[in-house]
């Protein structure tokens, strides 16, 4: 089933099962941690999708226990991104498997363009994400 997915562009990383757990708001994304479980884990992530946000993200706790945002569209065939636990590293979902450092950088597959980051800010267990500039 893995190929399958690749072969159409399928992602593995869920959306937050609680659609309260973020928002838009002035340019930012802020994400409530106690309500968002998919992002407890190092590893781990979720995509963030509509409300306006243009592009769609990736929000991820890496393997380093920062928390990462990106645009969730690799440079290559513009397909979404997975987070690959235990790598340091996320990875296109097509079959090219794009991968990119978590600073955006291309070091793997058929990307060679880096794909655009975020900065992310912590506060507590509220995670703010800066849409306005790039990380």
């Amino acid at each position: 089933m893995k190929f399958l997915k690749r072969l159409f562009g399928i992602c593995e990383t869920p959306m937050p099962g609680d659609p309260q757990s973020w928002s838009v708001q002035n340019g930012s994304v802020h994400i409530d941690l106690t309500r968002m479980p998919e992002l407890m884990v190092p590893g781990s992530g979720v995509r963030l999708e509509g409300r306006g946000i243009d592009p769609r993200l990736l929000v991820f706790h890496g393997d380093d226990g920062q928390y990462h945002a990106i645009a969730n569209r690799c440079t290559h065939m513009g397909r979404r991104i997975d987070t690959i636990a235990g790598s340091n590293t996320i990875q296109c979902c097509s079959v090219s498997k794009s991968t990119f450092t978590y600073d955006g950088q291309p070091v793997g597959g058929a990307a060679k363009k880096p794909v655009k980051t975020y900065p992310v800010t912590r506060d507590g267990e509220a995670l703010t994400v800066s849409l306005s500039n790039q990380g």
